[in-house]
């Protein structure tokens, strides 16, 4: 029974596990134990809950003669159990304060609000919580609760349905869905759907709402984290339309890679290759520069440069990422020039020595990387078939320097 129990105070513990005297839990059940207000308030809660009809009863009438006050004061805190608010909120003969201060603070479980959403008899209270309206976004069974309690008032009424019918009712585009977001919470996301030029006219992009909301999860950064000071002239130059044709070979291209590291490639990571494609370059970009692991797995291998070099500037790209990106082949030269010239992912022995091994990385880069490798990698790569004849014989040459030859 004392399980939920957060206070420290020994009395307290001592009450709920039953090894108190039986006459001192009486007692508190009956509220007439001195303690402090917010102690009380876990015992009588913890005793209204319990298996014990004496105390339970005894708690319960306790809670409904509590100081109105006092009671409403504990429920405001930040501190209180989300246990105790929860049953304050789902009880139906709990006073207006306390049913005020328990739907109006944050830690009241959401299911417990609409639990009193839908019992209450309190117009005024439903109409409290109809303005608010980012939690009616986030829980549309709230949204329903209020208008389907007879109780409500008028005013309770017109903000209910007023949201219902703005967020969840009304066909919705791109400005409506950043709406959405950003009520949730999720700014970058809203940011990258208001900026991005499917949203200028999503029934000619052929994305629709489940498209727009999926890309959108996709969104780790916002503007304020990301740079695109890189993209310079010559990347500017590249931005151009693409045809359907060009559309469906790049996914081809892409997805040949990815079952070549993966033969079981799931359904899932071809739908979600499918929808990032519906976008064009320019969304592409954004998305490479502000999407999380998925999407810059998939991007690095697009084909144009400005979208792969827009993922390695992606503020969440990790070291590991590094890594495999500078192994792979498919990927632009000067995509392997700025991860040979960062440096930071030059100090990760494992990438330069990737770098060292593709032979799409540039000649001047491998050179300068070569002192840094290992006796027994400049052995394998001076044999390494793969790379070109300049690389090889460096690679011998400092082989052999270091072991006299």
């Amino acid at each position: 029974m004392g399980s939920e129990i957060v206070s420290t105070n020994p009395v307290v513990k001592a009450l709920v596990e039953g090894t108190a005297p039986r006459p001192a839990q009486v007692a508190a059940a009956r509220g007439v134990l001195p303690l402090p207000e917010s102690d009380l308030l876990e015992v009588l809660v913890t005793f209204a809950r319990s298996d014990d009809q004496e105390l339970a009863e005894h708690a319960a009438a306790s809670l409904r003669t509590q100081d109105e006050a006092l009671l409403s004061g504990v429920l405001s805190s930040g501190d209180v159990p989300e246990y105790v608010l929860a049953h304050i909120a789902e009880t139906t003969d709990s006073s207006a304060k306390a049913y005020e201060a328990a739907i109006l603070n944050p830690k009241t479980p959401v299911a417990s609000i609409v639990k009193f959403a839908r019992q209450t008899k309190n117009g005024p209270l439903l109409e409290l919580l109809s303005l608010n309206q980012q939690l009616l976004i986030q829980t549309p069974a709230l949204l329903d609760a209020i208008l389907a309690n007879e109780f409500r008032t008028s005013e309770a009424d017109r903000r209910a349905a007023e949201t219902k019918r703005e967020f969840f009712e009304k066909e919705r585009g791109a400005q409506q869905i950043a709406n959405e977001l950003r009520a949730q919470g999720k700014e970058a996301a809203a940011e990258f759907i208001e900026n991005a030029e499917f949203a200028q006219d999503m029934d000619a992009s052929g994305i629709d709402l489940d498209d727009a909301l999926f890309l959108a999860s996709l969104i780790e950064s916002s503007d304020e984290d990301t740079d695109d000071s890189w993209m310079g002239l010559e990347y500017i130059e590249e931005y151009y339309e693409e045809t359907d044709a060009d559309r469906q070979a790049i996914i081809d291209k892409i997805l040949g890679e990815m079952k070549v590291e993966d033969m079981d490639l799931p359904s899932e990571r071809i739908s979600i290759l499918n929808r990032i494609m519906k976008m064009g370059m320019k969304d592409r970009v954004k998305l490479a520069m502000k999407g999380d692991r998925e999407a810059r797995n998939i991007l690095i291998r697009d084909p144009n440069r400005i979208v792969a070099q827009a993922v390695v500037q992606n503020p969440r790209i990790t070291e590991q990422e590094i890594e495999k990106i500078s192994a792979m082949r498919s990927v632009p030269e000067d995509i392997l020039r700025k991860i040979a010239n960062d440096r930071q992912w030059a100090r990760s022995y494992a990438v330069v020595h990737n770098l060292a091994r593709n032979p799409r990385t540039p000649i001047a880069n491998v050179l300068n990387i070569l002192t840094r490798l290992q006796l027994r990698d400049l052995a394998a790569l001076s044999k390494n078939k793969n790379i070109s004849d300049a690389v090889r014989r460096q690679a011998l040459r400092l082989s052999q320097a270091r072991t006299g030859k």
